[in-house]
């Protein structure tokens, strides 16, 4: 784990909590690709307390070097990693065992109104769960994320957040915990 000296250090503002998010699954479940409106967006801190999951961070920051790359992760209860995603990236798990514990500390408070997804079997972004999971396993998604719009037309409805928008979200918070306000 890091401290939150060190977590400061690393993003260049310290991280505003506002809500702490516990879900449990079982194998082969997918969560996400999750995302909510720069600003405010909601920055997460994310670990696996029970079980494990491979965490997958999506840039879906249009304008992004890296837009519509990802990196993946594993998280479990044996190594105790974490991981920390910025406002305004793109967020999904699959669980690799049953009963797998979740934990978010997030910046913001859900807001249905700000909250969005993006379908995670999108080709065009191309995660590859199952290749963490044995042959027989299989996905299990919830309709709110199999109806989700894919990338290219999230995009084209500019639903997705803009490098702009995210890059001058983070500017104000390096501002604003530089002046202690």
């Amino acid at each position: 784990m890091v401290s939150v000296e060190e977590l400061t250090d690393a993003v260049g503002h310290p991280l505003r909590l506002a809500q702490a998010n516990c879900s449990v699954s079982g194998k082969g479940v997918v969560r996400g690709i999750h995302y909510a409106d720069v600003p405010p967006s909601q920055a997460k801190y994310v670990t696996c307390a029970r079980g494990a999951i491979v965490d997958f961070i999506v840039d879906i920051r249009v304008g992004s070097p890296t837009f519509g790359r990802w990196d993946a992760v594993r998280l479990d209860d044996q190594q105790r990693g974490a991981v920390y995603l910025s406002e305004g990236l793109g967020h999904a798990f699959v669980a690799l065992e049953d009963d797998t514990t979740v934990m978010y500390l997030c910046s913001e408070v859900y807001s249905p109104t700000r909250e969005h997804g993006i379908n995670p079997l999108d080709p065009a972004i191309g995660l590859d769960f199952q290749q963490y999971l044995g042959p027989d396993d299989r996905l299990i998604l919830s309709p709110k994320d199999t109806d989700a719009p894919n990338l290219a037309d999230a995009q084209a409805a500019a639903a997705l957040p803009t490098w702009e928008a995210c890059q001058a979200y983070y500017a104000s918070l390096r501002t604003t915990a530089g002046t202690g306000a």
